[in-house]
């Protein structure tokens, strides 16, 4: 048990240290109600809170496994509420969730956390110093902790705000792993949307209960106000995923771009060298022919053609420039050289 307080006339007049001790000052005093929070309660705190205030056993359960969605769930003339509080943790740039449980009867509110957020210490603080909006009694604790759930998803939206911005810029400067932040970004975004879309049922199902329920009027204008705010975080949290996934379409773009050029110079550089190879190859092919002759005659054997023939030399050196020109016109005019 982080804390236990019990109010009367907006104000609060004890502080019991133990659950059993609440309960007798719940009964002893003229109290408007009891407050307390917990943080992951062992599973017989939950049984004695659930024998004291006859909590229903499903709630109980799910209070008690966590891990819950988002929900509002009425047992009788308690309620049963799980949200899901998130911050923005900007070192690592990623969403953390935490996960928080109320149960909301006419004399007691139960908070049980399992997570560090929300800080409904300053819910807590909040309240008090507002003996006013304290006095409504239990409905305006649950205002209070809906409202600063609410208002810690600005951060986080802030956040993943200026995140798209900063893959924006990678992707038009062609970081190489800016797809893996586009998909580890679009999980998140992902996660914090189920985390506040059904927000928008469990206020539609507390306004819906205004009347039936006899809600103050300062109330229900609180609650509107925060069914305003989740309203506008969900479009904005839609934009994100819409932005997204256009991002990835032309970051998909722009990679296939680089590819092709990448190809393309590929290919003329391919190109270039089939080039060179021809010239290299076509003056290979033309000296090739001279020494060929030469060699022939400069194998020196006593029984050759024309060997000791006076215009022998002057021909062979005929021949190889012949054949030299010709190969060099040749390759000259398939472009080769």
């Amino acid at each position: 048990m982080v804390d236990s307080a019990i109010y009367g006339g907006g104000q609060r007049v004890d502080s019991p240290t133990s659950l059993p001790a609440t309960y007798r000052a719940l009964e002893a005093q003229d109290a408007t109600m009891a407050w307390i929070g917990l943080y992951r309660p062992t599973a017989a705190e939950l049984d004695s809170l659930a024998r004291e205030f006859g909590l229903h056993e499903l709630a109980i359960e799910d209070a008690n496994e966590a891990h819950q969605r988002p929900k509002l769930e009425r047992y009788g003339d308690t309620l049963f509420v799980v949200l899901r509080a998130a911050r923005y943790l900007d070192d690592v740039e990623e969403v953390e969730f935490g996960e928080l449980h109320l149960f909301i009867g006419p004399a007691f509110v139960v908070t049980v956390r399992h997570s560090e957020s929300p800080d409904l210490a300053a819910v807590r603080r909040r309240l008090e110093a507002d003996p006013d909006l304290l006095a409504l009694g239990t409905e305006a604790v649950l205002y209070a902790i809906l409202d600063a759930v609410v208002d810690g998803y600005a951060p986080v939206v802030a956040g993943l705000e200026n995140d798209i911005d900063e893959i924006e810029t990678e992707v038009f400067l062609g970081e190489p792993h800016v797809s893996r932040r586009i998909y580890e970004l679009s999980r998140e975004v992902v996660e914090f949307q189920r985390a506040v879309h059904p927000l928008s049922g469990i206020l539609a199902g507390l306004i819906a209960g205004f009347a039936k329920y006899a809600v103050e009027e300062e109330l229900q204008r609180y609650l509107r106000d925060v069914a305003d705010h989740v309203t506008h975080i969900t479009e904005r949290i839609e934009g994100f995923r819409t932005a997204l996934r256009e991002i990835l379409t032309v970051n998909a773009t722009l990679v296939a771009q680089r590819q092709n050029e990448e190809m393309k110079s590929l290919s003329e550089a391919s190109n270039a060298q089939n080039e060179e190879v021809k010239k290299i190859s076509a003056w290979a092919a033309i000296l090739f022919a001279p020494t060929l002759v030469g060699t022939v005659y400069g194998m020196n054997f006593d029984h050759m053609p024309e060997l000791h023939w006076a215009l022998g030399y002057p021909l062979a050196l005929t021949l190889m420039g012949l054949v030299s020109v010709v190969l060099y016109r040749i390759f000259r005019r398939r472009r080769w050289i």
